[in-house]
């Protein structure tokens, strides 16, 4: 089958595009701050929910998960699975644990509660943590799925990388300034749908390219090489170690939902605790329905690519030529599928893009007004407040612009490996700050030190990870270095505390 031209991609986006821009106007009509920083605590908790799915799974699931099924490595198979069940504890400590603290405390921004119990600077140090995790993961997914449209869209158009990103990044500025977190609320509703459907519709289509009904498609992939879920054998030098992945990724889903303001920012915006706890145990329920069905496509790509005798895209790393496992999928779907497919395929990847870029620029946007220009001691709501908002807003889209190119520059492995292991670094001080906070009410902090504490951690961190396989038999902590990050940062907190009187 021949590709699909892009000046009919381009008009897809700009129809997509256009909807969103009508459900802006109509959500960000006399929008205030507190409608743009949390939806004045009007959102419906199943809109919530599932706009919270977008975010979480954004362009990284999208395009990578399917990817790997069959590359090996970490994500062997679907051994990614083990990691979505260690979510779920995750999720059920951040609804029991963290959510009534939050709600208890009204918080706009979750890290003021740090400034309420531990003092001004571990407040601003958690605050400035958050905006260089999110940063960075946020310019990673726009990242990525820039790369894909411009190699199926752009390129053959000569329209270069800068432009692609500006214009993307623009795009979601422009629809989400106004209305922020009300506006997102309803839009990231109806990424998630596209993303799914887009998934589910792909699966479809390489069934019916193979013959295959629902049935034998289950089937197929159940029977495969690719569909075992469960690794024991290996031992804790195993990267694909059950136990392993299920801790990680309970922890993952502490860090980058529970304490990340921008998956929080969305649970806050509901009316009351009731709701957002009602929310986060459907999206947790959801999400994980919704990582099976990628990683069953990923399993069905896989086997159609064989099946073909398709070759595996590459891309020129270093001067080498490597497997492009992110471009498995969008190859797939744009060039050896119907137009249609390609077409709904195109649709959840540009859902994919904003829906996690959106809430990531509000999310920051919200943190910078309320942690750093000090928004809510103020107390002001008038003009001058939403022009400054305006102006951050865009600086951090300015910001996530420059770094997307940046990564464009210097990238050299996995997205989705690299952005965890970020992340792992980034957030692991925030853990160490909230567990502290949370389980010592009898130690009082020298809150001047915590700045120290909080980067010499991660560094400590890197210097341990980067030495266990040759110390420790060949053991790798892979995303477990977050808990050893956060274990430090505890443990540095606690030196420098003493008994409060």
């Amino acid at each position: 089958m021949s590709p699909i031209s892009p000046y009919l991609l381009l008009a897809v986006a700009a129809t997509y595009f256009g909807v969103l821009m009508i459900i802006s106007r109509v959500t960000s009509a006399n929008a205030k701050n507190s409608d743009f920083f949390i939806g004045n605590k009007e959102s419906n908790w199943l809109l919530v929910a599932l706009g919270m799915i977008g975010t979480s799974l954004s362009g990284v699931t999208f395009i990578s998960i399917p990817g790997v099924v069959g590359a090996g490595g970490t994500n062997q198979s679907f051994a990614y699975l083990q990691m979505v069940f260690g979510f779920l504890l995750g999720y059920f400590v951040i609804a029991t644990v963290l959510m009534p603290i939050y709600y208890k405390y009204n918080l706009t921004s979750i890290y003021t509660y740090l400034e309420k119990k531990l003092g001004y600077f571990s407040y601003k140090t958690g605050a400035a943590f958050f905006q260089l995790s999110r940063l960075i993961g946020a310019s990673f997914r726009v990242y990525l799925v820039a790369l894909v449209i411009q190699s199926f869209v752009l390129e053959p158009l000569g329209i270069p990388f800068w432009m692609n990103v500006l214009g993307t990044l623009l795009a979601i500025w422009a629809y989400s300034f106004k209305g922020g977190i009300k506006t997102i609320v309803v839009t990231d509703t109806i990424q998630t749908v596209a993303m799914l459907l887009a998934v589910t519709l792909t699966i479809y289509f390489l069934g019916k390219e193979m013959d295959l009904g629902m049935g034998e498609i289950i089937s197929t992939i159940k029977n495969s090489e690719y569909s075992q879920v469960f690794f024991f054998d290996g031992g804790w030098s195993d990267p694909n170690n059950f136990f392993k992945q299920f801790i990680s990724g309970a922890l993952m889903a502490i860090v980058m939902t529970g304490l990340d303001q921008d998956m929080m920012q969305k649970n806050l915006s509901c009316k009351n605790i009731g709701d957002a706890q009602k929310n986060m145990f459907t999206f947790s329920v959801v999400l994980v329905f919704a990582n099976l069905l990628f990683l069953g496509l990923g399993a069905l790509l896989w086997i159609f690519v064989t099946q073909k005798g398709i070759e595996i895209p590459t891309r020129l790393v270093g001067g080498e030529l490597k497997p492009a496992y992110d471009l498995l999928y969008p190859t797939i779907a744009l060039e050896h599928l119907p137009v249609m497919a390609g077409i709904i395929f195109f649709i959840g990847l540009i859902a994919a893009a904003y829906s996690s870029a959106d809430s990531a620029l509000t999310a920051l946007t919200t943190s910078f007004c309320i942690d750093f220009l000090d928004f809510e001691k103020k107390e002001k709501e008038d003009n001058a407040s939403k022009k400054t908002r305006n102006i951050v807003h865009l600086s951090i889209t300015g910001l996530v612009f420059g770094l997307v190119l940046t990564f464009y520059a210097i990238n050299d492995s996995s997205v989705i490996n690299t952005l965890f292991k970020i992340s792992s670094y980034t957030y692991g001080p925030l853990l160490g700050l909230f567990t502290f906070s949370i389980v010592t009410n009898n130690l009082k902090v020298n809150d001047k030190w915590v700045p120290l504490i909080c980067i010499a951690a991660p560094l400590l961190s890197w210097v341990i990870d980067t030495n266990a396989a040759e110390r420790l038999n060949g053991f790798k902590f892979g995303f477990l270095i977050l808990a050893m990050n956060g274990f430090i940062t505890f443990l540095g907190l606690i030196l420098i505390s003493k008994k409060s009187v």
